[in-house]
């Protein structure tokens, strides 16, 4: 079932968002040459420790999963597309990571995800991240009251395939509010004009993940949470959590 928010439920949401924007750029402060990925989720936790949060991730076991998830933000590097677990791998010159984080306050949530590199950046990497910002720019800009959801999966796909990338086809956004996952699916791949219509209130994490190698499959790591891409191409994962309004959509995972 879809729940739209109140105007207060929104501005909740905000300051679980601001924690969620803060606890990223810690995260990403924290990113050096030979820091291990645990070190950046220590860093995430922190900040949610000292905003009295939780971790929606922690602990998070959904139906795919052998266990529940171990940290309080996914780190995915080079071609781990999304889920990857923050463990004593050490970042290395040139790496791409990705860091996913949740934070629940006060009985809401919000969810956001950013790509970044590590010391020398490629090219192809900086071009990767800034199609992938595009693609969830385009995705925000068609969230407004009179859309529909295909509308906003319409216009990520777009700019995926204007890149030449691929997307892992059976992941993308989600409704959020009381709960991390709520409905409706928010593909990165539809049609527009087709699925849910877009009401004030209606909050959702709009989330692009582009494949350099631009095809659309991907595999699951033996850890049973990395999804990586099967050509070994790089990938990039940026979200934001967004409410649709009557004065266009706000974007509540700012710092």
């Amino acid at each position: 079932m879809v729940e739209i928010k109140t105007d207060m439920a929104l501005e909740a949401m905000r300051e679980a968002g601001r924690v969620v924007a803060n606890a990223l750029a810690a995260a990403r402060a924290a990113a050096a040459v030979g820091t291990r990925l645990r070190e950046l989720d220590a860093a995430a936790r922190a900040v949610l420790d000292d905003a009295g949060a939780r971790s929606p991730f922690l602990g998070y076991r959904p139906s795919f999963a052998p266990t529940p998830f171990p940290g309080v933000i996914c780190a995915s590097v080079n071609d781990a597309v999304a889920h990857g677990i923050p463990d004593d791998y050490r970042l290395r010159d040139g790496d791409l990571v990705s860091v996913d984080c949740g934070a629940e306050l006060d009985g809401w949530t919000g969810d956001a995800a950013i790509s970044f590199t590590v010391g020398t950046p490629r090219p192809a990497d900086l071009e990767l991240i800034a199609a992938t910002q595009r693609a969830l720019d385009a995705g925000i800009a068609a969230a407004t009251v009179g859309h529909r959801v295909g509308d906003i999966s319409h216009a990520i796909d777009a700019v995926a395939r204007e890149a030449a990338c691929g997307m892992p086809s059976d992941f993308g956004g989600h409704g959020i509010g009381r709960h991390m996952h709520e409905d409706p699916h928010v593909p990165n791949r539809g049609r527009p004009g087709r699925g849910f219509p877009l009401r004030h209130g209606l909050a959702l994490a709009i989330e692009p993940m582009l494949m350099a190698g631009g095809r659309d499959k991907y595999r699951t790591d033996v850890d049973g949470w990395t999804l990586r891409t099967t050509d070994g191409s790089r990938a990039a994962h940026i979200e934001h959590t967004i409410a649709v309004t009557e004065e266009g959509p706000r974007v509540l995972t700012l710092p």
